[in-house]
């Protein structure tokens, strides 16, 4: 069983990777679609930005978000004033970095499933006098939903297991940015904390292994409620 701290570790993690998976997943889903079925100047250039997290060492990443988004950042200036949103060495932050980790992954998939619909099939509702999101809404969305599904278990299987940016943008806080990861790390640097980071690693292996298989039945679920539409 796990401890006090290690059970507040675990619930962190689960907002955390909650919270950074539903707030990308509509940005993710419209860049997607942009990469997948649009031609602008400057495509190369979004493509690049987009996957930039998965070349940059984690630890870069983390600092540029706390360049950006900490309180003497511009955008971190900006939501605090605005919105009293504080985002650096707060759970809010975590979420940020994890989702931004887990984005490229997202992307990737949703971006293959729209790529394998047939784009006649979009055109020939456009002739019939559909409006372009009446189009993604009933015909695209519907058949790219597995590849939704995935990316989202995607980014956040990313999310849960988030360690290097997280650490740098809000660093290891018990109870406010503390997550698994870094609940491990922590354990690992003390004498006799083996036995309980070995509990939380059982659990973070739990909680992936849960991700995909729910993942895989809703795929499923999906693939045959379209089939028999």
């Amino acid at each position: 069983m796990l401890d006090a701290a290690g059970w507040t570790a675990l619930r962190l993690s689960l907002l955390v990777g909650v919270t950074a998976t539903l707030l990308a997943l509509p940005l993710a889903i419209w860049i997607a679609w942009l990469l997948a079925r649009r031609d602008f100047w400057g495509k190369g250039v979004l493509n690049a930005l987009v996957h930039l997290p998965l070349v940059l060492p984690p630890v870069v990443t983390g600092y540029l978000l706390l360049l950006s988004f900490g309180r003497n950042g511009p955008a971190g200036r900006f939501l605090e004033e605005t919105f009293g949103l504080v985002l650096a060495f707060r759970w809010t932050g975590a979420a940020l970095a994890a989702g931004v980790m887990g984005f490229p992954l997202m992307v990737r998939a949703i971006r293959l499933a729209i790529e394998a619909v047939d784009p006649r099939i979009e055109d020939a509702a456009r002739t019939l006098g559909a409006p372009g999101w009446a189009v993604f809404g009933s015909i695209t969305l519907p058949l790219i939903l597995p590849g939704v599904l995935a990316g989202a278990v995607m980014g956040f299987a990313k999310a849960i297991g988030e360690f290097g940016a997280t650490i740098t943008f809000v660093a290891n806080i018990p109870g406010e940015t503390q997550t698994l990861p870094s609940a491990i790390y922590a354990l690992l640097q003390v004498p006799g904390g083996e036995d309980a980071a070995i509990r939380l690693v059982i659990w973070a292996c739990i909680i992936a292994l849960g991700a995909v298989a729910l993942s895989e039945w809703l795929a499923r679920r999906v693939a045959a409620r379209i089939a028999g539409a």
